[in-house]
């Protein structure tokens, strides 16, 4: 299974450096793509008939490239808006995690299908303008924002393998340990620095932001990587209610798209609403 989660990744990386390659516009068409399929796995999951769930996805899909080619592009403030929005949702989010685990263990766990579909739709447009944004300020930019969401979730992996002891949520992902969040904090954290120091004028999104801010950038490191994790769980606990092992089974190795992304929709959030906040660009 490793092999195969390897190669996917692989492919995928070949295929986004191709595009890359071919330019900014073709990066946008794909993350929609990407986005729209997630929302499919997720709508489905929330028990919206397969036809519903298509048709939604595919609007949602053509609506933001559209929307892309038109030039539309919402003003700093009011992106930082949509994106911090999305942030106190992702904490809201965590609040029903949180609950979630706390309840007796002969209770099922239950998430009101209003509020899965109604995240799948407000937080997905959130991350689609989040994604979209960073995109056209960069492939570098935006790389260096994807990475350490990749570098957290394989940190907490093989730390949590290693030495993990202690349950994070038990009830709702059985093998995330404290130990393995505490892995991928040190790993993200340590990266940045790393970049900040041996390439302290790098268009990086890390670099920058530690440019800014020495304290209050390590200080959203840590919440970047919580917000990685709330988002994981957040799919974690809607697959178990609705019986699921995977969102999907269009990735070979890793499941569904959602199930590669999850951690990344609010991770891109925070990383937009950080930038406008702290970090000088447009």
């Amino acid at each position: 299974m490793l092999k195969t989660r390897i190669y996917t990744a692989a492919a995928l990386l070949s295929g986004v450096a191709l595009l890359g390659v071919l330019g900014v516009p073709w990066l946008v068409a794909a993350a929609a793509v990407f986005l729209g399929v997630a929302l499919f796995e997720w709508l489905r999951l929330a028990r919206v008939g397969t036809p519903t769930a298509m048709t939604g996805a595919a609007i949602a899909a053509a609506a933001a490239w559209s929307l892309d080619r038109m030039g539309f592009s919402p003003e700093p403030a009011a992106l930082a808006a949509v994106a911090g929005s999305a942030v106190v949702v992702w904490f809201a989010i965590a609040g029903v995690l949180v609950a979630a685990q706390r309840r007796p263990a002969d209770r099922p766990i239950r998430i009101p299908a209003a509020l899965s579909v109604a995240a799948a739709f407000a937080l997905g447009g959130a991350a689609w303008l989040c994604v979209a944004r960073l995109l056209h300020q960069g492939g570098a930019w935006t790389l260096s924002v994807l990475a350490l969401v990749w570098l957290a979730d394989a940190a907490a992996y093989f730390t949590g393998r290693s030495i993990g002891r202690h349950k994070l949520a038990s009830r709702i992902s059985p093998g995330k340990t404290w130990e393995g969040v505490g892995g991928a904090v040190i790993a993200v954290a340590s990266c940045a620095w790393v970049l900040r120091l041996a390439s302290p004028d790098a268009p990086l999104w890390p670099v920058a932001l530690l440019r800014a801010t020495p304290i209050g950038g390590t200080v959203i490191l840590v919440v970047f990587v919580a917000l990685s994790v709330v988002g994981d769980l957040f799919e974690s606990l809607v697959k178990r209610q609705a019986g699921a092992k995977d969102s999907g089974t269009i990735l070979p190795g890793h499941g569904g798209v959602w199930d590669r992304i999850d951690a990344t929709l609010p991770a891109v959030a925070l990383a937009v609403f950080a930038q406008w906040w702290l970090i000088p660009v447009s």
